[in-house]
């Protein structure tokens, strides 16, 4: 996961998600109403690998592997805060937010340029279509460079041509992303 995605799901939770994997189990849990069987169902696991996870019993407690605390991590993610992201999505896609960035941003013009490449802290206003493409993009599983390439068009128009009134039809280099937030209402 890239910067750009990881800034969209911080964007979209009000609480953080549990962190350790036994939370994360009592979370799964209470979302299935106490049923070790459907949360072995949504892990791919059986019903009784579940319990040994769970279970207060000493010595009885079986600790999952790596590749388990990841589907148990993925779980817990698909189904955390889901009205408040649908809420926070729909609210960005009708109103824009705010990015807030730390990457190497430009003009790709000639060296010693003003507005040459370089690393930039960049808080942007943009608005709610830019938050349409990047979620679609997401939802269509793009890749970090395709979100990146929405980015950069959107940066671009607002910061450096200053909504379509200036420096038409030069190519805007971002890249190098050391992070990505956005803001949301």
């Amino acid at each position: 996961m890239g910067q750009i995605e990881q800034g969209l799901e911080r964007a979209l939770r009000t609480r953080s998600v549990p962190s350790s994997t036994e939370a994360r189990l009592r979370f799964l849990l209470a979302a299935h109403r106490g049923s070790t069987r459907r949360v072995a169902t949504v892990l791919g696991v059986s019903q009784r690998t579940v319990q040994r996870w769970v279970t207060k019993k000493p010595g009885a407690r079986r600790p999952p592997g790596p590749t388990q605390i990841r589907s148990i991590e993925e779980a817990v993610l698909a189904r955390w805060q889901p009205r408040v992201r649908a809420r926070l999505r729909a609210q960005a896609e009708a109103e824009g937010f705010v990015f807030h960035t730390r990457a190497r941003f430009g003009f790709a013009a000639a060296a010693g340029s003003s507005d040459d490449p370089r690393v930039r802290w960049i808080t942007q206003d943009l608005p709610g279509e830019v938050a349409r493409e990047l979620f679609a993009a997401r939802d269509a599983d793009a890749g970090e460079q395709q979100q990146t390439a929405i980015l950069a068009r959107a940066l671009g128009h607002a910061y450096f041509r200053d909504g379509g009134r200036r420096a038409h039809g030069l190519h805007i280099a971002f890249s190098d992303v050391e992070f990505a937030d956005f803001s949301i209402g």
